[in-house]
């Protein structure tokens, strides 16, 4: 993404905009924005509602002002209510609050306004929080050992506290969660959710349009599992406004809550206690968005197109929309009312360099290429000097006394003509476009040729294309190649889903070493206790 997106970076000067490596955008329109820099250092632009852009004044500012308290602290994620107050979390765990005040949700045991961001510590001594969330006027954190703390108002029990007074300081959310660890937060309004490390969804506060569905509308001031999820394994939470959508670990999407503006994906507009599965019709989900701000939903699919629904500036859209977009910010940029982003993002420049360019369209260029690869008696022109820049083992190839080094056409047999082309477009233009059952096969290869970058893009689509049916094989295959990251992902998958993998054709053709060892691992996870 790229800060062009939203007005509130258009009068920033080229020489900054190259600077900035995060930034998002809150406000009730849309005109607030912090941003990191490449150089660690921490900006606030916009109106300065309430103190939120942490300048130290209530001055609204057109320009960068820096962040002093944050600057070189390696801040990793940002979370903003509308009410508004901003949190945020650093690399090394540390938990910051400012802005609004009046309902104690800057965890500070006040309700003075922050105008400078105030480093918050109660409860939170020698933890390490990994992800923040905000509601209206309440607050969450999650820690590294998958606890849930809670702040902020709550007068529909969205602190979790187990009754309606105010928080002044984080607390443990205890109630049904004490003993279980947290993976994922997310908070609406005035509601909270939790998704737990074995897939399980809690929710808890105001529950007047059944946002947390549990079958009805009553107001919780505990967390209570929503039954209707289970059997299912939920990876990821969002909410928006007065609505939720979950993720499971196969792809299906499932909303309940508000849907007064089609932002449940029902194809009406009939509010939903308790989740029902959408957008059925559309191939494999692998991420989702929403804000509490607006009542906007999105998603993107294993092939990376963007979907969008609800209410989209005066429309409402009933049944998810394919964009043109490539990122789902790109759909809260346009159609968000306010155009806050659901979460910061990475900046990225999109107008393309002609170098850029010249790199995408040079590959397979038969007037300038000087080698050409013959793979299922297919061929792919190429160039020497890109390939010993790009890639160690062709540098090798070509400056050694290898026979190929003096070929003009090189024959390639290890490799499929996908993956071996899906190769050279990561070496032309850094980007991978490969299904899942060539990632594999581009795995091998990337471990052959010591590529980790590459190997980091397999793993990614090969963790989307994950089912019950090829679980195994994908985790003995991680095992394989030493992809740890994904090797701990496909167990983890495995062993949410124990019953149906161990029936599975590829589970029986494991070596005995690798069923031996998963067995293990699954009982430390206690998959076998009753």
């Amino acid at each position: 993404m790229d800060l062009s997106k939203w007005p509130t970076f258009s009068l920033l000067k080229p020489e900054f905009v190259e600077k900035v490596k995060m930034a998002c955008v809150y406000g009730n329109m849309a005109n607030e924005a912090i941003m990191v820099t490449k150089d660690d250092d921490v900006y606030g632009v916009g109106f300065n509602t309430a103190g939120c852009l942490g300048v130290g004044d209530l001055n609204s500012t057109m320009e960068p002002r820096k962040i002093e308290p944050l600057s070189q602290k390696k801040v990793k994620g940002i979370a903003y209510g509308s009410g508004p107050h901003v949190l945020a979390y650093t690399e090394n765990g540390e938990l910051y609050s400012w802005g609004h005040n009046g309902n104690c949700q800057l965890g500070n045991g006040s309700t003075n306004q922050g105008l400078t961001p105030y480093l918050v510590t109660t409860h939170l001594h020698n933890k390490k929080v990994t992800r923040v969330a905000a509601g209206s006027h309440h607050s969450l954190a999650l820690t590294e050992e998958g606890e849930v703390l809670a702040w902020g108002q709550n007068n529909y029990g969205q602190v979790g506290s187990g009754t309606t007074t105010n928080q002044p300081t984080p607390r443990k959310v205890i109630a049904s969660l004490s003993s279980r660890r947290v993976v994922d937060i997310a908070c609406g309004q005035t509601s909270s959710m939790a998704v737990m490390d074995n897939g399980e969804v809690y929710g808890w506060g105001y529950n007047s349009n059944g946002q947390l569905g549990l079958g009805n509308s009553v107001n919780q001031h505990n967390p209570c599992r929503v039954a209707a999820l289970e059997g299912l394994v939920i990876t990821k939470i969002v909410c928006g406004y007065s609505h939720t959508l979950a993720l499971s670990d196969e792809g299906g999407l499932w909303a309940w809550g508000s849907n007064s503006y089609g932002q449940l994906g029902t194809g009406n507009k009939a509010n939903q206690a308790a989740p029902v599965r959408v957008a059925q019709d559309i191939e494999r989900i692998v991420d989702i968005a929403a804000t509490h701000y607006c009542n906007l939903s999105a998603a993107m699919t294993q092939s990376s197109k963007v979907y969008m629904w609800g209410q989209s500036r005066g429309h409402c859209v009933v049944t998810p929309l394919e964009t043109p977009y490539t990122s789902l910010h790109e759909v809260f940029a346009y159609w968000g009312c306010p155009a806050v982003t659901f979460e910061p993002f990475h900046v990225t420049m999109t107008t393309q360099s002609s170098l850029a360019q010249a790199m995408a369209l040079a590959l397979d260029d038969e007037e300038t290429a000087d080698v050409v690869f013959l793979i299922d008696e297919k061929r792919i022109r190429a160039h020497r000097a890109i390939l010993k820049i790009r890639c160690q083992y062709y540098r090798n190839m070509f400056q050694q006394h290898w026979k190929e080094s003096n070929l003009e056409e090189v024959e390639v047999k290890d490799y499929t003509y996908p993956v071996f082309r899906a190769f050279l477009q990561y070496v032309y233009t850094d980007t991978v476009n490969v299904s899942p059952e060539d990632a594999i096969g581009l795995l091998d290869l990337a471990n052959a040729y010591c590529e980790e970058g590459l190997k980091k893009h397999c793993e990614r689509i090969i963790r989307h294309g994950i089912t019950t049916e090829n679980a195994a094989m994908l985790y003995a295959v991680a095992i394989k190649y030493e992809a740890k990251e994904l090797e701990k992902f496909c167990f983890r998958f495995a062993l949410n889903h124990m019953t149906e993998v161990a029936q599975t054709e590829a589970f029986m053709a494991l070596d005995e070493h690798t069923v031996k060892n998963f067995i293990q691992r699954a009982a430390k996870h206690g998959a076998f206790k009753y």
